[in-house]
């Protein structure tokens, strides 16, 4: 075990024994494995089914037996033992750690099969369309042998497509659009329009990236309320304005403010005579903040790029366009001001939810990842869930070089290039990690100045990621990508068909080179694991400078005496020590603002909790009108000549109206709590239990204003044969929707939540 010993005994006696079953019930499927290849393909799905019970798997030697054969039939591949002591623990609700390239499609595929012939009804959750598509694809036969069905969502789905998918028995789908797909649910007024279907299992691929990296960002459906006011002046105005003079970002590089002399620029350009008077502060100040932020902590082909005339954002953690998501509060007009673009049309949120209170919806979550050890703390506290490491089938044969540490950015980039160059003249195959779309273009320029072929993979060409990767173990290919290439991607030693791998394999392998740490140790292990699978020799190295983002702010209030060669190159324990210092310091910072928004959004998951039970009773039982017409007997009376499914449809439609108003007001309102909320501290208040006093008692009454100002519009409206007519009198939802995420950083300090959040997002 090595490295892990310290997990095994956080973890006790329990695992330990698992792992030993688990290991004895691998042991018998392989002496079954015999008599199942001798059973046609009709009797052997029959012995798996009869393995299975409602209860769960009932022969468990039986069903690895039957299911391993099925594997080999369908798909050509024969699982390893590890394999199927994966396939146990997931069955058994554990997160299990597999290195990449063991396998971890396959095992997701064979669980989830397991879930559905249970009876239970599995989401195979995805971290971006293209896995979500392909593993479906590629799994199907599996699946399909049991008759089971199974298909994909992705964001090209349309909504008939959705709704079939939905209803399958397995559904590969994007955590995001799993999540969207909830929020619209949440908005519909009819049953029957539903999309999802109700799901068992959420069996989580990369399962420490949904789970705890992105657990707490919210996902945000918002609604036209029309084009937002024009802010081309301010943005003209703020396009002048010059860091340390007239704004000031502050060290974590989250936030940004004005100085007195910004201020007076901004006064001198607009024609006005205080920022801060009654009469701007509560609308030209706020749009000159937005235009300061989208100027200052918004980077073109970094945070978002513009293809088509349009503004789109990047999803840092992933290096791709986050499709149909935009910024909110007018942070995404100010972009596209600031980009010379049309500006579109404003929105208010209709709903969020948080990936954590997306995943605690489904009875039973499971997942899989190549880096959980580093996550067992936050899985257990979270979610009460156990972690199994599964050995490798074969030994790793990649070498890890110790971070070549380099004392500026410039010396660390010139380095990178040199060392390239050199495993390219080689005709190593070499995938380089950056950390976003700008650097990984810089970078190509640089390498093509050279003289050598460079493919690029980053937001920009998503579409042809499938192509790249493939070729991407090639002899002499040099790959430069971000953090696509990060997760769920297979890089195969001499291209797709492997016919260069003897080859490659005798250069090495594959060659990763990341261009400086990621602020969390486990998206480095990520990069990492790309080479080096399945028992492929390998080489990672990772390349540091003092000048680099993680070290400036993790080492904030320190520093390190350095005494680099003549070509920059840094090598002392101390200064090795002082980076690992400063990498512990940003996993903090992450880890406290985790924990602090963990504490401010429980509570409104818990209120909206109590929310969607309301929303249920109205949608499927005639709860509606019966309120309304105990509330408004008269009138009532007067429409009762109407069928009783008219009147119930009419009093739903105008119930759920007013509480989805009232569930988006009180959202705004305490988003409005969480921007001022530190300014209770100066109160010497805790601003966390003042926060949730409020949410408590504004969430008291919101369900009693919905139903008076239901009753309100039941005794106006038009009720006749066709319905309610709520658009004829100004009952309006919003004529178009759309989605984004947001991360949320309570820690902000000042200015908008939502803004400060998104700046430290995208940072």
């Amino acid at each position: 075990m090595g490295k892990f010993d310290w997990f095994w005994k956080a973890m006790g006696a329990t695992t330990e024994r698992n792992d030993k079953k688990s290991s004895g019930i691998v042991e018998h499927s392989r002496q079954l494995a015999g008599d199942f290849a001798r059973f046609s393909d009709g009797e052997l799905a029959a012995a798996v089914r009869q393995a299975v019970s409602g209860e769960g798997i009932a022969d468990k030697p039986a069903f690895l037996a039957g299911l391993n054969e099925a594997a080999s039939r369908t798909l050509g591949m024969r699982p390893f033992d590890v394999q199927s002591k994966a396939v146990l623990r997931l069955l058994e609700g554990d997160v299990i750690q597999m290195d990449t390239g063991e396998g971890k499609t396959l095992v997701g595929a064979m669980a989830a099969t397991g879930f559905a012939l249970t009876g239970r009804r599995v989401h195979l959750i995805t971290v971006n369309n293209y896995l979500a598509a392909r593993d479906a694809e590629w799994m199907r036969p599996l699946v399909e042998f049991f008759g089971l069905t199974v298909a994909a969502v992705t964001e090209a789905s349309t909504r008939d497509e959705r709704v079939e998918a939905y209803r399958c028995d397995v559904v590969y789908a994007p955590v995001a659009e799993v999540g969207f797909d909830h929020l619209r649910d949440n908005q519909i007024t009819r049953r029957e329009d539903t999309v999802q279907a109700p799901a068992d299992v959420a069996l989580v691929d990369e399962a420490d990236s949904v789970l705890i990296d992105e657990a707490l960002v919210p996902l945000v459906l918002a609604g036209s309320v029309g084009a937002q006011e024009a802010t081309g002046q301010i943005t003209e105005a703020v396009s002048h304005l010059e860091e340390g003079r007239d704004y000031a970002i502050d060290a974590e590089g989250r936030n940004v403010s004005l100085t007195d002399d910004g201020a007076r620029a901004i006064e001198r350009a607009l024609g006005i005579d205080s920022l801060y008077d009654e009469a701007h502060v509560g609308s030209t100040l706020v749009r000159v903040n937005l235009a300061l932020h989208a100027k200052a902590l918004l980077i073109r082909d970094v945070h978002y790029i513009v293809n088509d005339g349009k503004v789109s954002l990047v999803d840092a953690s992933r290096g791709r366009v986050a499709e149909l998501q935009r910024w909110p509060d007018g942070l995404q007009a100010a972009v596209e001001a600031k980009e010379g673009l049309s500006v579109s049309e404003g929105g208010r949120i209709l709903d969020s939810i948080t990936l954590q209170a997306l995943m605690r919806r489904y009875p039973t979550v499971c997942g899989m990842t190549g880096t959980a050890v580093e996550a067992t703390e936050q899985l257990r506290t979270f979610y009460g869930l156990h972690v199994s490491v599964i050995e490798r089938a074969t030994p790793t044969r990649r070498f890890d070089e110790a971070d070549r540490i380099y004392a500026t950015a410039a010396e660390k980039n010139r380095a990178i290039v040199d060392e390239i160059a050199h495993l390219n003249s080689l005709g190593q195959p070499v995938l380089v990690g950056t950390h976003d779309v700008a650097e990984s273009e810089r970078l190509a320029e640089a390498l093509t100045g050279r003289g050598i072929a460079v493919n690029v993979l980053n937001a920009k060409n998503d579409a042809e990621e499938a192509r790249i990767i493939a070729e991407a173990g090639a002899a002499g290919r040099v790959t430069v990508s971000t953090q696509m290439a990060g997760r769920g991607t297979d890089i195969r030693l001499g291209g797709a068909d492997e016919t260069e791998r003897d080859e490659v394999a005798a250069l090495g392998g594959l060659a990763v080179i990341g261009t400086a740490r990621y602020r969390t140790a486990r998206l480095d292990n990520q990069l990492r694991g790309r080479a080096g699978r399945q028992g492929d020799p390998g080489l990672s190295v990772f390349f540091v400078s003092l000048e680099d983002d993680l070290v400036v702010t993790g080492g904030a209030g320190s520093s390190v005496t350095a005494h680099p060669d003549e070509e920059g190159l840094i090598d002392d324990p101390q200064v090795r020590s002082y980076i690992e210092h400063c990498r512990r310091v940003t996993e903090g910072q992450l880890l406290e603002i985790h924990a602090q928004t963990w504490k401010y959004n429980k509570l409104l998951a818990d209120h909206r909790d109590i929310l969607d039970e309301r929303r249920v009773a109205l949608l499927d039982t005639p709860a509606a009108w019966e309120e309304l017409a105990r509330r408004s007997p008269a009138r009532a009376a007067e429409l009762d000549h109407l069928p009783a499914a008219v009147l119930e449809q009419a009093a739903r439609e105008i119930m759920l109206y007013h509480l989805d108003t009232e569930w988006s007001e009180h959202l705004a309102l305490m988003d409005d709590v969480r921007e001022s909320i530190h300014l209770r501290a100066i109160a010497r208040e805790t601003p966390i239990d003042e926060y949730h006093r409020i949410a408590v008692r504004e969430f008291k009454d919101l369900a009693n204003r919905a139903v008076d100002k239901a009753v309100e519009t039941f005794n106006e409206v038009d009720i006749d044969a066709g319905g309610a007519h709520l658009q004829s009198a100004g009952w309006v939802r919003p004529s178009a929707t759309w989605t984004y995420m947001v991360s949320d950083n309570p820690l902000s300090g000042s200015g908008n939540s939502f803004i400060s959040g998104v700046a430290s997002m995208f940072r």
